[in-house]
């Protein structure tokens, strides 16, 4: 397909970047230690981390993994927690010594993390001792050996430290109960490691740095394989595209969106890490009036998030309190942004909110909108620079340009496959293109525009829910004939879950049916609205027929 996009493009912006700027991700870490040493990294929870201290702790990190638990270069070191400032010292400390980063969700269910434990074959893990207590029930069951636990303010000056600790755990009581007598606290690992040989590894741009965990097209949660030079091409793509605002040492970017999520941490840490800029984290973003609080004390000039949040954030009456006059990049991911929320964002603020497209197998960044632009125009953007895209039909011939097609991705930032399945993998590349599932058009001057999805999956604020595993949740019920999850239209999260479900015993209810799901699914993918149905329709194999109800579905939810 003709590449119509890099007329469009910015001034300053390239054609193509090189992905070998950098020969792995250690590199773009000492580069940013050594240029911004005593520059402010990261601020979380009124602490601060410089530039220096986050290479001190994450080799000390790396040390103590290479020297006292006897890791080798490869292994898989699952990193379980929210924006806090352990996270880059742990995530830094794993990579530095050469190991591959499992991000895992905190909020999964026992189930979900046993499944993502074992799939990836993870070792060890650094996890926050509130989720401690899923920990506990499954770790027996999993090859994690090691266990590295981490209280939240455990990053904060010793009276602040103890203060924070004691309040999350006997005031908020937010540490449930668990018992896992072998964990080692990462204050002590640090503290160790300081004073153990670093050596660092031998690690190639091929070596997998992330096993970043998603559905997929279909089906269980996957691991795609993300390389040092993926992540790494991602993040000169976006630098290229986004670069020509950006000053070197002079940004403070804001980070609502958990690291844990592939946007976040490739956009907000990475990039922004090449900055060498200062990385506000917020721990819970849903806490919007503390949120704002934080906004207000750090005059920021970039933030990135979820079209949910800034719904949340303009109509909170404060927002309009907040300093702007140094903001100059917005950008939203993960879930489409709504017309009245770009809107009101600019009314507000006097700044676009720029709409990024991307997906886990794509590091994750595809395509985003101008840093120019002045206005909300329903586009995911352009191709990145080194992107190229094509639109097929069912036939897998390119369409005509203005026509819909699904849209398919090759690029530098695209995964190596999903790990430890070729045939998932097989499914998903043709002839060397990543196939997205979405359905897109492409404008005369190259801006592409998402129409339809062709997989069932569920966007819930920027989270995938994939239908098979609430609908096996589901099917665990004894008293659940048949099932089928959809996602229906809602105004704030985007979608919600809604199921149908045909009972076998008719005493089942919508309060008993939620409970059960309480203890199967994390709270997002649970169901917001049950319809109990006589019969669900079918093709004439017997496959029920998502589309037929999903289309059935009178309007959205308020």
């Amino acid at each position: 397909m003709e590449k119509l996009w890099l007329d469009s493009y910015p001034a300053g912006v390239p054609a193509e970047i090189n992905p070998d700027q950098y020969g792995n991700l250690l590199e773009l870490f000492e580069t940013s230690f050594r240029e911004y040493a005593d520059q402010v990294a990261f601020i979380n929870m009124g602490a601060v981390l410089t530039y220096r201290r986050v290479e001190e702790q994450s080799r000390a990190f790396a040390a103590y993994l290479q020297d006292e638990l006897h890791l080798q270069p490869g292994d898989r070191v699952a990193l379980m927690m929210p924006n806090l400032l352990q996270y880059p010292i742990a995530l830094m400390g794993i990579l530095r010594a050469g190991m591959v980063a499992v991000n895992v969700n905190p909020l999964y269910t026992p189930p979900e993390l046993k499944h993502q434990l074992c799939d990836s074959g993870a070792v060890a893990i650094i996890a926050v001792t509130n989720f401690g207590s899923s920990l506990q029930q499954v770790v027996a069951e999993t090859p994690v050996k090691h266990v590295i636990l981490t209280k939240i303010g455990d990053q904060l000056s010793g009276p602040k430290r103890t203060l924070v600790n004691f309040v999350v755990k006997y005031v908020k009581k937010m540490v449930p109960k668990y018992h896992l007598p072998n964990a080692v606290s990462m204050r002590k690992v640090l503290a160790r490691g300081r004073h153990m040989q670093y050596i660092k590894p031998n690690t190639s741009g091929d070596d997998i740095a992330f096993l970043q965990y998603t559905g997929g097209t279909t089906g269980v949660a996957k691991g795609a394989m993300l390389t040092h030079r993926s992540v790494i091409a991602n993040m000169q793509q976006s630098d290229a595209f986004f670069g020509p605002i950006l000053l070197p040492g002079k940004e403070l970017v804001v980070t609502p969106l958990p690291l844990y999520h592939v946007f976040a941490n490739t956009v907000n840490l990475l990039l922004f890490m090449k900055k060498g800029a200062q990385n506000l984290m917020i721990t819970n973003p849903r806490d919007i009036e503390a949120f704002i609080g934080e906004l207000k004390q750090h005059p920021f000039t970039a933030i990135t998030g979820v079209n949910t949040l800034f719904n949340a954030m303009v109509h909170h009456p404060e927002f309009k309190n907040v300093d702007f006059s140094k903001l100059k990049l917005t950008i939203g991911g993960g879930m489409a942004v709504q017309r009245a929320v770009a809107e009101e964002w600019k009314q507000i603020t006097g700044v676009p909110l720029i709409e990024g497209y991307g997906l886990t197998e794509c590091s994750p960044v595809v395509a985003a909108g101008r840093y120019n632009q002045t206005d909300y125009n329903g586009a995911i953007g352009l191709p990145l620079p080194s992107t190229d895209v094509r639109l097929v039909d069912d036939n897998g011939d390119v369409v005509k340009q203005g026509e819909s097609g699904e849209l398919q991705v090759k690029g530098p930032q695209v995964m190596l496959g999903y790990w430890q399945r070729p045939e998932e993998t097989e499914k998903t590349f043709t002839d060397g293109w990543l196939c997205t599932g979405d359905i897109a058009r492409m404008d005369e001057d190259g801006f592409l525009f998402i129409v339809d999805r062709k997989k069932d999956m569920i966007l819930v604020s920027g989270f995938n829910v994939y239908p098979n595993e609430v609908e096996d949740a589901i099917a665990l019920n004894p008293k659940v004939l048949e099932v089928a999850a959809v996602g229906v239209p809602h105004q704030v999260s985007g979608e919600l879950v809604k199921v149908f479900v045909v009972a076998k015993d008719k005493t089942l209810t919508e309060k008993e049916l939620i409970s059960h799901c309480r203890n199967h699914l994390t709270g997002y993918k649970i169901p917001k609205i049950v319809e109990f149905r006589d019969e669900l329709p079918k093709s004439n194999v017997g496959k029920i027929l998502r589309r037929v109800l999903r289309d059935g579905h009178q309007g959205g939810t308020k």
